[in-house]
């Protein structure tokens, strides 16, 4: 089916070629002079593609896409600018646009750009449909690298067949659970229990009974007869967290279970069937395991009948704004704020960052800035310091300013915080109290300038 685009331009000359230029390469062309008629036909069938021009008479192109909320109608918007429009530009794509160009552009590079939008379109529509086919667990699944792409793709293909068993691949912090969540709330397995155990949190003389549960007065606590995690998901799915910390002991009774379907209680002399997918996760070598001995082998490829390697963070790359752009919003919604988003030099300083926490040391990060006074944006100020010295940007490597070079601190010290308390006040006398120009004076954030106020009693 051909894709759809529209053209809205108040120039006719532009439109007329776009019109005749698109429709010989196959495209369906609708072309208007005005942003308000361009929403009418939005409206009325929405394009696959809309290149809009900024200046229009009446309502202007950002003020279109302000209105039109492209992300929840999977429009690809390309921008048409004038050369002296880069500020429009960089608004129109943080409003969503995919790309623009600037005029006069050339028709054979606007064609390009046309294509390259419908196939990020496409993808972005896999995503959804995706999404979709394994409800809602998918959704906690954010990004759009291919890396997360495929692993996305993996999930649903694998959810389907609930009989198989899964290993969950990847360092601390980069989603196990949440993958395993997403292959049972895809599977037919949905409506029945999910039960989660963490085998490295589990005293060793405990697991077994956490597992298998236990009959009365099989022990000395003993003092009734427990279901296990694999009796209580009968039905569902047991996701066995950390299994490369299962002990060695343990090992051979899950491989009975995965292999026979049945276990016995501690204490039991009966065997109880059950129907459960097991997936696990490990963020360890099991390969370096098994030489070593502390992992069977014959347990290690009955547990990988398919396996799943998540992506460390700082892989995934623009999967970090993304990522950072969602934990904004869910703090905003729990914090009471209204942050807008990072600010361009604290993105790149978090896309620098090599994550060895991954995902969790993300999302701590954002909720550890939305805590502190912050005004609209992210920035610098507010993220934690050992980021900014992974970066180098650490204000320990500061040169001393000039005027400080003949400073001579006293023999019975000097507290620092006196010292800033008293560059803070210095500021407020020389800007007349203007909380703005004082904060430029010390070259910070004004809300960082309002931060230190606060801890110094002076707001």
């Amino acid at each position: 089916m051909a894709h759809k685009v529209l053209v809205i331009d108040d120039e006719e000359l532009i439109r007329r070629t776009l019109e005749q230029h698109l429709s010989k390469e196959g495209y369906l062309v609708t072309a208007t002079d005005s942003a308000e008629a361009g929403l009418d036909v939005v409206a009325d069938d929405p394009p696959d593609v809309l290149l809009l021009d900024n200046r229009l008479p009446g309502m202007s192109g950002l003020a279109l896409l302000e209105k039109l909320r492209i992300s929840e109608r999977s429009i690809m918007v390309i921008m048409v600018t004038a050369t002296d429009e880069v500020e429009s530009a960089v608004k129109a794509m943080k409003l969503g646009a995919y790309d623009y160009i600037s005029k006069p552009f050339n028709i054979d590079e606007l064609s390009l750009v046309i294509r390259k939008a419908l196939e990020a379109g496409s993808l972005r529509k896999q995503v959804k449909q995706l999404r979709l086919e394994c409800r809602n667990q998918v959704d906690a699944l954010i990004g759009e690298s291919a890396e997360m792409i495929r692993v996305k793709e993996l999930i649903v293909r694998i959810a389907k067949s609930d009989t198989t068993t899964v290993l969950i691949q990847g360092e601390s912090g980069t989603g196990k659970e949440l993958v395993a969540k997403a292959l049972h709330s895809g599977s037919g397995r949905a409506d029945e229990p999910f039960k989660a155990i963490n085998c490295a949190a589990v005293p060793v003389n405990l697991l077994e009974s956490e597992l298998m549960g236990h009959e009365r007065g099989a022990f000395t606590d003993a003092k009734t007869t427990k279901k296990g995690l694999f009796e209580l998901a009968d039905g569902g799915t047991v996701f066995l967290d950390e299994i490369g910390d299962m002990p060695l002991v343990m090992q051979p009774k899950l491989l009975r279970l995965l292999e026979e379907k049945t276990f016995r209680r501690v204490g039991g002399v009966r065997d109880i069937s059950v129907d459960v997918r097991v997936i696990s996760a490990t963020n360890h070598d099991l390969s370096r395991a098994m030489q070593e001995g502390r992992f069977r082998k014959d347990l290690f490829y009955r547990l990988q009948v398919v396996p799943i390697t998540l992506p460390p963070l700082r892989d995934r790359g623009n999967d970090i704004r993304i990522l950072a752009d969602h934990f904004i919003a869910y703090f905003n919604r729990e914090c009471h704020k209204n942050v807008q988003a990072l600010s361009q030099e604290a993105e790149q300083i978090l896309l620098d960052y090599p994550w060895p926490g991954n995902v969790r040391e993300l999302r701590n990060v954002i909720e550890r800035a939305m805590i502190l006074d912050i005004e609209d944006e992210i920035l610098p100020d507010h993220l934690p310091e050992e980021i900014l010295e992974a970066r180098g940007g650490s204000r320990t490597e500061a040169p001393i300013p000039a005027f400080l070079e003949g400073l001579v601190i006293p023999d019975e010290g000097l507290s620092i915080n006196d010292v800033e308390h008293a560059l803070v006040r210095k500021a407020l006398e020389m800007s007349q109290g203007n909380q703005t120009r004082a904060a430029q004076l010390l070259k910070m954030p004004r809300d960082a300038f309002r931060r230190r106020m606060k801890r110094y009693g002076m707001v």
